[in-house]
């Protein structure tokens, strides 16, 4: 069970991935600053495990790029400090871990999961679409950097996009960076319900399988997010239940949904993974964005 942290408005990042969940980045920028306010950051975490059982993870994740916020070492430094039996994982795209500060400032996170999508400039420009003074060979030093100084296990996602980043060109570039990031585990993950583009299509499974094959990397592995997510403790059937009964009402997008549920989006698409892969709901892309429906029996 994770407590997630968003210390990022809806949608600054320094990238503007076509596969995003959450929606197009509007805020496409490297700056750093202090988004959020840390000491209302740091009440928060302290009233949730005053007043809850303890998760297993603080997860720091959310609306953008956590590593944005000027003060992410000092919130994880608290936690660490006053909270050490909860571990800590910051789920980052790994854009800037090639300035030193940050480096420094997540050192103290029990498990980083970066992304790597490409090594190549050309495809990482058409899938990620970064903030222009960010180049591929800045970024994999800087996770390259990263693991020479951190102790703790890094998780390397990889998200596969059919005809982009699965040509062999593609595939030995990113087993290069790979062998030199030397990652505890190399995540490959797909499409799961319509991104930022609608014309951005699902990895088949004989795609992930091949990769797999074709890299022979021992510690490699396909993830599929909505398997396991009702067995987790944190997921409510009243919720689930709740979401049905707004989408029966009217069809919503993503958007929509947290706004009249009061929900964080990132919360809202674990539940709309299952619904999806139980075929109770169905989207569709729309010129407002994707909308969710029910499922006609």
């Amino acid at each position: 069970m994770s407590l997630g942290i968003d210390l990022i408005p809806y949608k600054v990042c320094s990238y503007n991935c076509i596969y995003c969940e959450c929606g197009r980045t509007t805020d496409l920028t490297i700056k750093r600053k202090e988004y959020v306010p840390t000491d209302i950051v740091l009440k928060e975490i302290d009233d949730y495990v005053k007043n809850h059982p303890a998760p297993d993870f603080i997860t720091f994740s959310g609306s953008g790029e956590p590593t944005l916020h000027s003060k992410i070492g000092v919130i994880l430094s608290h936690i660490k400090t006053h909270y050490p039996n909860i571990k800590t994982a910051v789920l980052t795209n790994g854009s800037l871990l090639y300035l030193d500060e940050i480096r420094k400032e997540i050192l103290l996170a029990d498990v980083v999961l970066p992304s790597l999508d490409s090594a190549l400039t050309d495809s990482f420009t058409k899938i990620n679409r970064p903030n222009g003074r960010l180049k591929i060979e800045k970024i994999i030093s800087g996770l390259v950097a990263f693991r020479k100084e951190y102790k703790g296990e890094i998780w390397l996602e990889i998200f596969i996009v059919e005809g982009i980043n699965t040509d062999n060109d593609n595939l030995d570039a990113l087993k290069k960076a790979i062998v030199k990031i030397k990652p505890d585990r190399v995540q490959l993950n797909t499409l799961d319900r319509p991104g930022t583009e609608n014309w951005v299509k699902p990895a088949s499974k004989k795609t992930l399988e091949f990769i797999i094959k074709y890299w022979n990397i021992p510690n490699a592995e396909i993830i599929s997010k909505y398997k396991s997510r009702k067995d987790i403790k944190s997921y409510r059937d009243d919720i689930e239940s709740t979401i049905l009964d707004t989408i029966r009402r009217r069809p919503c997008t993503l958007t929509d949904l947290s706004e009249i549920l009061g929900l964080h989006i990132n919360e809202l698409n674990k539940y709309l993974d299952v619904l999806e892969s139980e075929g109770k709901i169905i989207a569709q892309i729309q010129n407002r964005g994707v909308f969710y429906f029910l499922k006609k029996k």
